[in-house]
């Protein structure tokens, strides 16, 4: 099994903090969001940032990755992730499983063990005289935000357990699902009879799929409604501007009014996730960028316009 390191994908150095981990995701991800890239392998380089992202900003899941990563990613003598982060891992071994992701993902993080409902964990002995419900069973399933807008359907492989000569064994199985428009981080949609197989007249267990978006590199996300970082050149804050800015469902016009200040924000009814209830807004919060370079011309312009203006932006701080 190929041993990912997450640091090098991000680009990123081992110390890196929270800041600079999600910078380097959006700086990427904008190279390679299915949104812009339409190339062969834009979609799995994708879902490997995205993996590598969901990792180390998880300080628990980055701290067990970073112990396996003193072994060198070698998951061979002896030293087993799972085994020896059983029961520490915040529920990400067990019942859980993320085959969305890699199966270097998956062995660390996944687990893809089932149990029994309101059952022993331990026990894989089973009368034939009493009914059972068959394993429950959990995978993460990510989801970008744009295919929140509408129905997606989404193929999904996962294991069941099932007996074999006396032996409990696990056989993959591939199932077709919709996810429907408007769902939400951390939503779970049970698929009733999708998972192990029942005991006696007990009936099968259920599937559970794990609503995970993947971050976006141009929207934060706060509940149902979208924020975005909308970057001004000084004259376009102070003259005014209509500017073009990104949406999930494409590009629409903002008009900015003369004198607009950095942070100011600016709310766009509608444009933000689908709910239950309708949809959130976009949040357009205002930047003032400078360039990065002058020339004489502007540089004497600037000194016209310091020279002209009584204005002193600290003037509150002698009062």
């Amino acid at each position: 099994m190929h041993f990912k390191d997450y640091y090098e994908i991000l680009g990123v150095k081992e110390d890196a903090d929270l800041k600079d981990i999600k910078k380097a995701y959006r700086k990427i991800a904008l190279k390679l969001h299915p949104d812009v890239n339409s190339g062969a392998d834009a979609d799995e380089k994708f879902k490997e940032l995205a993996e590598a992202y969901e990792v180390l900003k998880d300080p628990k899941r980055r701290a067990q990755y970073d112990e396996m990563r003193k072994y060198g990613g070698n998951t061979a003598d002896g030293f087993n992730p799972q085994r020896e982060w059983q029961g520490q891992s915040d529920g990400f071994n067990g019942a859980h499983e993320h085959q969305d992701f890699s199966d270097f993902f998956n062995s660390v993080f996944g687990g893809g063990g089932f149990h029994k409902s309101g059952g022993d964990r331990g026990s894989t002995e089973y009368s034939n005289d009493f009914a059972m419900k068959g394993q429950d069973a959990e995978i993460e399933v990510p989801i970008f935000l744009e295919d929140t807008l509408h129905i997606t359907e989404k193929t999904i492989q996962y294991s069941i357990p099932h007996v074999l000569d006396g032996q409990i064994q696990h056989k993959r199985k591939t199932l077709k699902v919709k996810i429907p428009a408007g769902v939400s981080d951390g939503e779970r949609i049970r698929l009733k009879g999708q998972a192990g197989k029942g005991h006696g007249d007990g009936p099968n267990g259920d599937l559970y799929l794990h609503i995970r978006l993947v971050p976006h590199p141009l929207f934060d996300v706060s509940e149902h409604d979208l924020m975005i970082t909308v970057p001004l050149s000084p004259w376009e804050a102070a003259l005014g501007a209509e500017v073009t800015i990104p949406t999930l469902d494409g590009k629409i016009k903002l008009s900015i009014k003369a004198n607009s200040q950095a942070g100011q924000k600016l709310r766009i009814k509608g444009k933000g996730l689908k709910s239950k209830h309708g949809k959130g807004d976009l949040i357009a919060i205002l930047k003032i960028v400078m360039p990065e370079k002058s020339d004489e011309k502007s540089q004497l312009l600037w000194q016209q316009l310091a020279q002209s203006q009584d204005f002193d932006p600290r003037e509150q701080w002698s009062k």
